[in-house]
């Protein structure tokens, strides 16, 4: 971890943050995460013309990604993945807790018609228990969506929450910039404004 993220992680934390100085840091923080997670997905080599006529050795990366947030907080994660990717696809799940069983219930799920054939970037920002994120798993799962395929982008992560995921599903790829026994489970009402 470098001091940059420390201190957007440091904001973020602080309750006298004003909203604006939160969403900022939050952001920012965000589009580090995305950054992180498109390393991860798969790449061909190219060779393109420079305007010069210089023929340059690069790379682009393979059609088949897509996006899914875990509403309501993972939505605050969408525009740092279309900054990056402008034509990406994005899916969303929407998972509650069930007031009797605090279980986690799936209430909504809509995806690309042809998710299983791509690599998923799973977006939730603060990830306490994990129960949420497995459940969004499973959903995808029978959606023919294989865990090894799943890279989650988290900002922050209880090492409870981590554990408790890759226990589940031990192919899945998470990302987060801190494992921290506190996780800031406030994220979502001051992003959006509802706190």
């Amino acid at each position: 971890m470098n001091d940059q993220i420390r201190e957007l992680q440091t904001i973020i934390r602080d309750k006298t943050a004003s909203r604006g100085d939160f969403v900022f840091s939050a952001d920012r923080l965000i589009r580090l995460v995305v950054e992180e997670g498109l390393n991860q997905l798969p790449y061909t080599e190219c060779t393109v013309t420079t305007p010069t006529g210089y023929k340059y050795e690069g790379v682009k990366f393979e059609k088949g990604n897509c996006g899914v947030s875990i509403m309501r907080s993972g939505e605050a994660m969408e525009q740092g993945l279309r900054d990056c990717c402008r034509s990406i696809r994005i899916g969303k799940i929407l998972i509650q807790s069930d007031e009797e069983t605090q279980r986690a219930k799936v209430y909504y799920a809509k995806f690309p018609p042809d998710i299983y054939r791509r690599k998923v970037l799973l977006m939730y920002p603060i990830l306490s228990t994990g129960n949420t994120v497995i459940e969004a798993v499973k959903v995808l799962i029978e959606h023919g969506v294989q865990p090894s395929v799943i890279i989650l982008l988290s900002l922050f992560s209880t090492p409870h929450g981590a554990k408790s995921i890759i226990q589940e599903f031990p192919e899945i790829t998470i990302l987060t910039t801190e494992v921290h026994p506190v996780a800031p489970t406030h994220f979502g009402q001051k992003y959006f404004g509802t706190d």
